[in-house]
């Protein structure tokens, strides 16, 4: 096996230190990048000792420069109350963060993955979303600095590729969960895990009835190593996400059992923009990559229950 020099921009976060976990066990050498903002340093503390890990404190807004061989750009804050925290923040970081990591791979002739989001398809009019579809998204909405952010960086992506043929990799991450969730980041696994474990109340928007497709994050690992090996003409964008589709409500029942809690469903108004249904097709991500989830829901809830119990009893 070839040893890569592999960097992971928001490598301390939830999803980017999974990432540099399994990247460092098949071998390689990971240099993370992070500014903390949603990051924390406990989620890599146990790589520090890895002669092949190296931590950086930096922000993408601002260039960087490294010789490495393969690029993932996972730095920008992912769930509703951390990127509505500083709207602008978190588009300069999408689009600024997305020019400079583009910028590096040209010089270096690196390959380079942008984890997009579903959020680019917005509140969709077609369902299940496929890749093909262009997205229903307000551009001035609570939550366009995540959706026009993501969309503007898989614009630039394509044009760096088209104009100075850097090689790209675009996949679009469905609704992930597992251990290292930020217990207050606002998601609904988190909420609920947290509230169950508690004993308070469970929080419902609306009636429940909005559908999430819920995939646990060593399957978004594994998607994402495997689209980054892909033939170098495939550049995507591919759907990463688990197409079992559940009610909000289905959820939040099932955490309770699965915690033992006594907590009760209480429900409060829907968010303004709040996508009724999400729900991938991953067909593509099937015939490109051979790859498709593998955890099931009650299984992962299971892993992820533990984690916070860990933490916050």
């Amino acid at each position: 096996m070839i040893r890569k020099k592999v960097l992971v921009t928001g490598g301390a976060g939830f999803v980017g230190s999974h990432l540099c976990e399994r990247l460092l066990n098949d071998g390689h050498e990971v240099v993370c990048l992070d500014n903390y903002f949603t990051g924390q340093k406990q989620n890599i503390v146990h790589l520090l000792s890895n002669p092949f890990f190296e931590l950086i404190r930096h922000d993408v807004t601002m260039p960087f420069f490294i010789e490495v061989d393969e690029i993932y750009n996972l730095a920008c804050p992912a769930s509703p109350i951390h990127y509505q925290y500083n709207a602008i923040k978190t588009m300069k970081t999408s689009v600024m963060g997305a020019i400079n990591m583009l910028g590096l791979a040209k010089r270096i002739r690196a390959t380079i993955l942008q984890a997009s989001t579903s959020e680019v398809y917005g509140d969709p009019h077609v369902h299940p979303q496929v890749e093909s579809y262009w997205g229903h998204v307000n551009p001035i909405g609570e939550r366009a600095c995540y959706d026009e952010g993501k969309r503007a960086a898989e614009t630039l992506f394509v044009n760096y590729n088209k104009q100075n043929n850097v090689k790209i990799k675009i996949i679009r991450i469905f609704n992930t969960y597992g251990p290292r969730m930020h217990p207050n980041d606002g998601r609904v696994v988190s909420n609920f895990i947290v509230q169950a474990l508690k004993g308070n109340d469970i929080t419902i928007y609306g009636d429940g009835s909005q559908t999430r497709s819920f995939q646990y994050v060593d399957d978004l690992v594994e998607g994402m190593i495997k689209m980054m090996g892909s033939r170098e003409d495939f550049t995507g964008p591919v759907n990463i996400g688990n197409p079992g589709e559940f009610t909000i409500l289905q959820l939040a029942e099932m955490v309770i059992r699965l915690t033992n809690s006594k907590s009760k469903i209480i429900r409060m108004p829907l968010p303004p923009d709040d996508p009724t249904q999400r729900r991938p097709d991953i067909s593509l991500a099937r015939k490109e990559l051979d790859w498709e989830p593998k955890i099931p829901l009650e299984q992962g809830l299971i892993k992820t229950i533990e984690y916070f119990d860990s933490i916050i009893r």
